[in-house]
């Protein structure tokens, strides 16, 4: 006998909360006139519209201060964030719209990674994080031995 698979019709809105949640990553610049406070402040409302969109944060990295390839808003340099985070689509138009909302933001981008993509963040995190503790343990270059002189004997 046949094992037969049956769905039961659910209503639209409940689908909305049940769709798949994708991974995405987002890469903002901040404006570099921002104290620390500031900075974070600014950060702490991304991540809280990204929080009551129902999505989880992934990893977080703060890049610091670096200066932009060309002057965006007569500005050089700018504070790099980026955030990666599974949410449903519809949390992307309400993130970029906060985005263009909010002064303090400069630049923002946000990507859908696909499977390959999401592999290789997770071993980067992975190496990220145990990168450090093994540099400590292993040396960086491996001593050698000094060579002994030798003759060259002709016949």
């Amino acid at each position: 006998m046949q094992n037969k698979l049956f769905f039961l019709p659910l209503h639209p809105q409940i689908l909305k909360l049940i769709d798949f949640m994708n991974n995405y990553e987002t890469v903002f610049i901040l404006t570099p006139v921002l104290s620390d406070a500031q900075m974070k402040e600014a950060v702490e409302k991304i991540k809280n519209v990204l929080i009551t969109q129902h999505a989880e944060i992934i990893n977080e990295e703060n890049w610091g201060l670096r200066k932009l390839a060309y002057p965006i808003n007569k500005k050089t340099t700018g504070f790099y964030q980026l955030i990666e985070f599974k949410a449903n689509p519809a949390v992307i138009d309400v993130l970029e719209t906060q985005f263009r909302r909010d002064e303090r933001v400069i630049r923002f981008l946000t990507f859908h990674q696909d499977k390959f993509f999401a592999e290789y963040a997770a071993k980067r995190r992975n190496l990220k994080s145990s990168g450090a503790k093994e540099a400590v343990k292993t040396p960086k270059y491996k001593e050698t031995k000094p060579i002994e002189e030798f003759e060259i004997k002709e016949d």
